[in-house]
């Protein structure tokens, strides 16, 4: 079995014995907040030079929109998508490590065909049932999210016992199916947002530490999300300085990859929470 803090990203290490931040590119029109949109590949080449600039470990990109009430697109679609963007980031970045967001086993083929190494799916193989059996074919690193179900849905009226139990209970199941598709670098996600409440929401990140049961790094995407700008009564556009709050707290919590839409105050925060925890960093 694989070193549980080491992701075997197709040929390119990613040590998450310290945490990581993973900047989001969006090659959608509708993503909920349109600071991380980027209209073909020339503009999402540009966000991607500025985040490695800034420190981002990861690049996630995805071409269909995940905000709860998003309409679907055509697999075709979203392959016209994202495949042009990982291409052209890999021919200007070779290095780079780069996420495709998609829940479709297609596109996420395609997507590592052309330079992706990590499959970041929402869905945890609940919309496409050949998704876990490709990633077991393919041998990259897997995100395994919680949600109640698709996006045009998830979001009415979710409705839980216990839902640190039942989140944690949902990715240990499915945890133990990729184990059996030989799937060994696993990143355990929440899914803040996906079929939840803010209430929900923030119960799961005072319980982080409950997910690393498994020992399995956690990634937090919390990044200018409702539950951080609803309570507050302001809206994404606002939410950066809640966002490096909520961040800082997930780091506290456990957290070892930070999803943002802001890679330069995401890096920082996690120098300055490394400098509190180990003061030799110093």
């Amino acid at each position: 079995m694989s070193n549980i803090s080491m992701l075997n990203c197709q040929g390119k290490l990613l040590d998450l014995s310290t945490p990581r931040v993973m900047g989001i590119i969006n090659a959608t029109p509708d993503s909920f907040y349109s600071g991380s949109r980027a209209k073909g590949a020339d503009e999402a080449v540009t966000a991607a030079s500025l985040m490695l600039e800034q420190g981002a470990d990861i690049l996630d990109i995805g071409g269909q929109s995940t905000r709860p009430g998003a309409e679907g697109i055509t697999i075709q679609e979203e392959l016209n998508r994202v495949i042009p963007i990982i291409e052209e980031i890999v021919a200007n970045h070779p290095l780079a490590i780069i996420s495709i967001d998609t829940f479709n086993s297609d596109v996420a083929k395609a997507a590592v065909s052309s330079g992706a190494s990590i499959i970041n799916d929402i869905s945890g193989g609940q919309f496409d049932p050949q998704m876990f059996d490709t990633v077991g074919e393919l041998k990259v690193p897997y995100v395994l999210t919680h949600t109640l179900g698709r996006s045009d849905k998830m979001q009415d009226n979710p409705t839980y016992e216990n839902v640190v139990k039942e989140v944690s209970f949902y990715l240990s199941e499915r945890l133990n199916q990729l184990r059996e598709k030989g799937v060994n670098d696993i990143i355990l996600d929440p899914g803040f947002g996906f079929g939840k409440t803010i209430t929900h929401n923030y119960e799961l990140l005072r319980n982080l530490k409950s997910l690393k049961l498994t020992n399995l790094s956690v990634i937090a995407g919390i990044s200018r999300k409702s539950m951080i700008f609803k309570p507050l009564e302001i809206n994404s556009l606002n939410s950066l300085n809640a966002t490096i709050s909520l961040n800082t707290i997930a780091l506290n919590h456990g957290a070892k990859i930070l999803r943002v839409h802001d890679v330069k105050p995401a890096v920082e925060a996690i120098k300055l929470h490394s400098f509190v925890n180990d003061p030799e960093s110093l």
